[in-house]
């Protein structure tokens, strides 16, 4: 092999880089369980405050290799939400309510008020932007008005006026309805931030008006449905300064000395709550108590240090207030909500954070304090009088920030302004102090400027914040999922049962078929794997249950590349070869169908990784890396085993005692008996279709909506019981299907579907549990539950679509651009649509018969795509093998039936190895793999038999039908060039 060096320092290099990457998992690991044990009492619970604590504690700190543990835990190979428990939520920012904001009173008319309705109604079923809709819905209720006379308004003044044409205002309702996207995105951020959860997943989707918030370990879904879906708290407030409530520290500081020395002499952690009052002030002011002593008669030298050195402790001084240590913010606010502690402050402070750190000297960060004013908690001007707030430069050429305020708003702003000249007033969104400017002298009007030294971004940023007042933009959950600690365990289990067994069957059958070489691939497979986690875990990858489920089939496909270098040096080696020299041929005569059949499953797990969410993107992920890492265990580990058996002296047998003569000479007539085969799948399909139209699919709530709950009962329960009971409660009759168990059911919904509030999912739980009470003596939990509004399930559905289309296309264009025949491409195309709609047929026939779930859903669409590339696969090295074929003989009398028979039984062995072993771990993740993916691998396992059935028996007689039907219009037989990219053309005429 050449540069062998290269490769061996490539592989040293490569397994590196995996154990780097996959070091900081075990780190992150070792970190959390020392927090459970920190947090865990003597009587075995945990104490999860105490945890988090102890893990904040270590946030910004040097944990490994110079990186905080911030950093690790950023690099760990995380969980998915389906193996820890956690909460999945797709938000969608309201455009009807930018466009009401944006209209002002016009939108009190019927003719706004209709087209709303509409456009609403119309997004169901429709990819179309909310506005273009509206815009639609609108010139049919008002033809022959302009949208200027609607929108043209003192709130959008500069923008728009009476005289802008229809395609102006247009440009301006999608900006608004851009900029509300982008503001929404950033309060959800700072929200996000609250949770205090490792790892949380925050992203807009891209083309649509969603945000995807994945929170992993959250358990109280009530909370987070609130706190996200709420619209934005916008407020202007005074602020306190540290001279003015410098009693106030001073007493802080002695209530944290006391703390400090009944800590250290053992005493109970709650010291005497009231402040020694008898005695003056130990200093005016926190910058004083730093800088020398105040009345230095009266203090105490020893006390005053230690009340300084208690309150510096815990308190950074700032130019214009006072800071904390991020990882101390936590300790500061426990102690800051201390009833005793508040009592020291004036009535109306309250206690506020700033919204982002500030760099320290030694690499930390210190989160700026700030103590706001409020009257009853009430802040003097809130954000509902901006009128508009744009980004733009000052006179010195320096970004700032211009905001507009109504009329109203400007008397408050006036008042306000001059009462705090040379003071800070407080911009705050959803209590974060976003910034907090100086009052350079009184604002008459409301027209206001902000500046500083801030970067164009940030003032386009605080341009949005200012204007998340001035439009009512609340985000709906539109999706949800929310998975319970327990069933997250149990998928853990499951999930690490079907690896270990799916990888010992594998193992234990690649052995018994290839002997000792069978040792060389076992080999390879786990190089395989530990290149495939450390590459997933260098590319931040989170590992989902399908995941999981990707590696258990990667294990089963990544031995395909082996079984056909195998396949080739056992040829090499019946001609009479020596060792040497067959492993060189055998690599090299089966290179090309390694590639073409591996690039093709590639292009499928790319289109499954552009167009899929959730469970499909996880089994993606892994998928289309665990393909790659595949690829190079077996061209290149594999080779460099097998060279290294050459240089020995060794060699090898490929076969054992027991399959020496499996699939040798055989002489199968798959061409003959062809039409045959055609009759057969053509009942299956008539059956199938007959079955779409009388019997119709179950569809999972992906595709029609809904809301679907997994309740677990204490003992067995009768689902006939369980559809009455909850027919009762909701007031009609939900799908009701054994999940997993007899004690478990899945309730799947249209309840309350269209209400977008978050009472709406409290009520409809609540429902759900009351209908779960009625079974007697079988006490019920909600482990996990769903939703998924209509205009996601219309945009999954078409997205579906999309993809299936897409990757029928994708492959028809790589099979005709490696064949160069159309010939191929047809047999390619119609062995997918067969396997398609028999999988199909079979899920429409068998639904509702076996005792787990066959709907239709975004995981059946991935086992669709997935097996039409195992089908391209099979299908590509068959093809392979008859261009070869074809190559050799086809100058010869032989007819084109006869040669790709022979080429089809060439490949038997092949075929037949890799569909086993593929199988195997598909019958093991069936078993072990858990509910969850289980009618997913369901209809993997009924794809590979159908794909190899279609690859032998419809892909190769299509090739020999529609070749032998040129061949009639033009009697030359078909010959094969080898070149660089081999290419299929007509040659001479043979003579008769």
């Amino acid at each position: 092999m050449r540069n062998k060096s290269g490769i061996i320092t490539l592989a040293v290099v490569l397994a590196l880089i995996s154990i780097y990457y996959l070091s900081f998992s075990f780190v992150a690991r070792k970190v959390k369980a020392d927090a459970e044990t920190y947090a865990t009492s003597a009587d075995g619970k945990v104490d999860y405050i105490k945890k988090q604590s102890y893990i904040d504690s270590l946030w910004r700190e040097d944990v490994y290799l110079g990186h905080t543990l911030q950093e690790v835990m950023e690099r760990e190979l995380g969980l998915g939400l389906d193996l820890q428990g956690g909460m999945h939520v797709v938000l969608e920012v309201a455009p009807a309510d930018i466009l009401k904001g944006l209209a002002g009173g016009n939108a009190r008319s019927a003719q706004f008020q209709k087209a709303i309705k509409d456009a609403e109604e119309a997004q169901k079923s429709s990819q179309s932007s909310f506005v273009n809709l509206f815009v639609s819905a609108y010139k049919q209720a008002a033809p022959n008005t302009s949208l200027a006379s609607v929108f043209a308004n003192s709130a959008n003044r500069g923008k728009i006026n009476s005289n802008s044409s229809d395609t102006e205002v247009v440009g301006l309702l999608n900006e608004e309805v851009e900029n509300a996207i982008d503001r929404a995105f950033k309060i959800i951020q700072a929200r996000v931030d609250k949770f205090g959860v490792t790892n949380p997943n925050l992203q807009r989707l891209p083309g649509k008006n969603q945000i995807l918030v994945e929170l992993p370990g959250v358990d109280n879904p009530e909370r987070v449905r609130r706190l996200l879906s709420g619209a934005a708290k916008l407020e202007f407030a005074e602020v306190y300064n540290t001279n003015e409530i410098a009693p106030a520290l001073d007493q802080l500081g002695l209530y944290l000395t006391r703390e400090e020395a009944a800590t250290k002499a053992a005493a109970p952690a709650t010291p005497s709550a009231a402040a020694d009052t008898t005695k003056p002030a130990a200093a005016s002011s926190l910058e004083a108590q730093l800088a020398q002593r105040a009345d230095s008669a009266q203090a105490d030298t020893s006390a005053l240090a230690a009340q300084t050195a208690a309150l510096t402790n815990l308190f950074v001084p700032l130019p214009q207030g006072l800071g904390v240590y991020l990882k101390d913010t936590g300790r500061a606010g426990e102690i800051l909500r201390r009833a005793e502690v508040r009592s020291f402050f004036p009535s109306d402070l309250v206690f506020m954070w700033d919204r982002k750190g500030i760099d320290a000297n030694d690499g930390q960060q210190i989160l700026a304090l700030y103590f706001i004013k409020k009257t009853n908690g009430k802040a003097p001007l809130e954000g509902d009088v901006i009128v508009d707030a744009t980004n733009d430069y000052d006179e010195r050429g320096r970004p700032e920030v211009s905001m507009r305020m109504n009329g109203e708003g400007a008397r408050k702003w006036r008042t306000l302004t001059a009462n705090n000249v040379g003071r800070q007033i407080a911009i705050i969104l959803d209590n974060q102090v976003y910034t907090a400017p100086n009052v350079n002298g009184e604002i008459p009007n409301g027209n206001s400027s902000i500046s500083g030294s801030f970067t164009v971004e940030e003032t386009k940023d605080m341009a949005n914040v200012l204007k998340a007042g001035k439009l009512p933009a609340p985000t709906n959950i539109v999706e949800e999922a929310v998975v319970g600690s327990t069933l997250g365990s149990e998928a853990v289990t499951a999930g690490i049962l079907s690896s270990l067994v799916g990888l010992i069957v594998v193992l234990v059958f690649m052995v018994a078929y290839y002997s000792r070489a069978g040792w060389i691939a076992d080999i390879a497979l786990f190089v395989n794997l530990f290149f495939l986690m450390g590459v997933m875990a260098s590319l931040g990858a989170v590992l989902t249950l399908s995941g999981i489920a990707g590696i258990v089939l990667t294990i089963g496909m990544s031995v395909d590349a082996n079984v056909l270098i195998y396949e080739g040096i056992k040829i090499e080696l019946e001609k009479g070869k020596p060792f040497g020299q067959a492993v060189t041929d055998g690599f090299k005569s089966a290179l090309s169908a390694i590639i073409d059949s591996n690039v093709t499953t590639l292009l499928t797990g790319i289109i499954l990784f552009i167009f899929g969410t959730g469970l499909v993107l996880g089994f993606a992920t892994t998928l289309v890396i665990g393909l790659l890492t595949s690829l190079f265990a077996a061209i290149f580990i594999t080779r460099l085993l097998l060279e290294a058996q050459v240089k020995s002296g060794k060699s090898l047998k490929f076969y054992s005692g027991l399959t020496k003569n499996w699939f040798k000479d055989t002489n199968f007539d798959f061409v003959t008996q062809r039409k045959r085969f055609y009759i057969i799948s053509g009942i299956i399909l008539a059956i199938g279709v007959g079955s779409f139209i009388f019997k119709g699919f179950g569809l999972g709530i992906d595709f029609k909506g809904g809301r679907s709950y997994v309740v677990r009962f204490e003992k067995s329960v009768n689902t006939d019981d369980v559809r009455s009971a909850m027919a009762e409660t909701l007031g009609s009759t939900p799908e009701v299907k054994t999940f997993g168990g007899f004690d478990q059911v899945k309730v799947t919904t249209a309840y309350l579907i269209d209400d977008t509030s978050p009472d709406a999912d409290k009520t409809a739980e609540a429902k759900i549990m009351a209908g779960a009470a009625k079974i007697t003596g079988n006490s019920a939990q909600i482990v996990s539950s769903a939703k998924v509004g209509p205009t996601i399930a219309y945009d999954t559905m078409i997205s579906a679509i999309w993809a299936i289309l897409l990757a029928v296309a994708v492959n028809f264009a790589y099979i005709f651009i490696r064949f160069r025949r159309v010939a191929f491409s047809y047999g390619a195309v119609a062995a997918l649509f067969h396997d398609v709609v028999v999988l199909l047929a079979i899920f429409s026939l068998f639904n509702g018969w076996l005792p787990f779930s066959l709907d239709i859903d975004q995981a059946f669409i991935g086992s669709v795509l997935t097996i039409m590339g195992y089908s391209m696969n099979d299908t590509v090295v068959i093809f392979d093998r008859i261009r070869e074929y074809l190559n050799e003989k086809g100058g010869k009398k032989e007819s084109i039936p006869t040669i790709i028979n022979n080429a089809l039984n060439s490949t038997l062995s092949r075929t037949a190895v890799t569909g086993i072993s593929t199988i195997l771990v598909l019958i093991v993740l069936l078993i072990f793999g858990g509910e969850v993916i289980r009618g997913f691998t369901f209809s993997m396992l009924i794809g590979v038999v159908v794909g190899t059935y279609s690859s032998l028996f419809i892909a190769a007689p299509i090739v020999v039908d529609t070749l032998q039907r040129e061949y009639l219009k033009n009697p030359a037989p078909v010959v094969v060039e080898e070149t660089t990219a081999p290419v299929i053309k007509k040659g001479k005429a043979a003579k008769a």
